[in-house]
């Protein structure tokens, strides 16, 4: 193939992708959908004793019948939850901009996954419990307001740099969007390290699906310098992988060093460790999934259940340098 010709033919399928890809948004655009939220944490902040027996009419699930009503009441008046309820006030006035950023995830999902059913939204206090700040079943999505006040907020001092970093209210829809994706990309029965990279980047690339105007770094929940470090230094991750022979082990070591939530990513190097951020294995697996599908055409869920392996293959995955 002369240059000429190829430079011709690479502009045509870039110009192709994007008219199919604009083509997919419209119709996404004019799917129907009745997002419902209810703001439980002002409804609970502003009830009296009086008015519990109808919160827990509307809210089950949120009143466990095995605690007293002395216990909510007793909440109600707990000077850590009013300081709670107040810092949320501040950080969420008004949560339109948020429903309209959830109605267009769920809009995505509605395409792609027609099936599925549109959730009730409930937002909360959580205590600050970061590690089930979205909780999403059939139907319902409970959201802890509480988890997303600003990585330097104070209920967050004692919170691992790593963790309270993710704790802005810009990953809120991309983190309902990994609660969506945990449901429906099925776990790999091989344990390989390479599997284990795959499922994950599954994850993140149905989250490129799902949320198309969002950042790389909003969709993996890295700061713009640890995703630019990820970039820059893919060519010397994968090598390392491959010398080390880490694709097809089973050690589960692995995992908590490349792929777990973690302040930094465990290659034994220590100014490679120092720098890096953690979970670069999931990064890598995105990578590598991203290159199959620039060479395959296959439906999104399709795609989720296409074994690692096979992906991987036909994936033709080289790293940028």
């Amino acid at each position: 193939m002369r240059p000429t010709f190829f430079i011709v033919f690479l502009v045509f399928c870039l110009l192709y992708g994007c008219n199919e890809n604009n083509k997919i948004e419209e119709e996404i655009s004019k799917i129907e959908l009745d997002l419902n939220v209810s703001r439980f944490d002002e409804e609970f902040a502003q009830a009296q004793p009086e008015n519990l027996a109808d919160l827990k009419q509307r809210y089950p699930y949120l009143f466990p019948e095995q605690y007293p009503d002395s216990i909510w009441e007793a909440k109600l008046k707990d000077t850590v939850q009013r300081e709670l309820f107040l810092e949320v006030q501040k950080a969420f006035p008004d949560f339109s901009e948020k429903e309209a950023d959830l109605t267009d995830l769920f809009r995505h999902i509605a395409y792609y996954f027609p099936s599925v059913s549109v959730p009730k939204v409930v937002t909360l206090t959580s205590d600050v419990q970061y590690d089930t700040r979205v909780v999403l079943v059939d139907s319902l999505l409970l959201l802890g307001l509480d988890n997303y006040l600003g990585s330097g907020h104070h209920f967050y001092e004692r919170i691992p740099k790593y963790i309270a970093t993710s704790l802005e209210s810009k990953f809120l829809v991309s983190d309902v969007a990994s609660a969506f994706a945990n449901k429906v990309v099925p776990r790999p029965k091989d344990r390989s390290f390479l599997a284990q990279m795959i499922y994950y980047g599954k994850q993140l690339y149905l989250k490129d699906k799902l949320m198309p105007n969002a950042s790389d770094p909003i969709k993996i929940g890295y700061s713009q310098e640890e995703f630019d470090w990820a970039v820059a230094n893919e060519e010397p991750i994968w090598r390392n992988f491959i010398e080390q022979e880490h694709l097809y082990s089973t050690d589960r070591q692995l995992a908590a060093r490349f792929l777990d939530p973690a302040p930094f990513s465990k290659f034994g190097l220590e100014l490679i460790d120092n720098e890096s951020p953690g979970r670069i294995g999931r990064y890598i697996g995105w990578r590598i999934v991203r290159s199959f599908t620039e060479r395959n055409e296959v439906g999104v869920q399709e795609l989720l259940s296409i074994p690692a392996e096979e992906l991987f293959k036909k994936s033709n995955f080289k790293p940028q340098k």
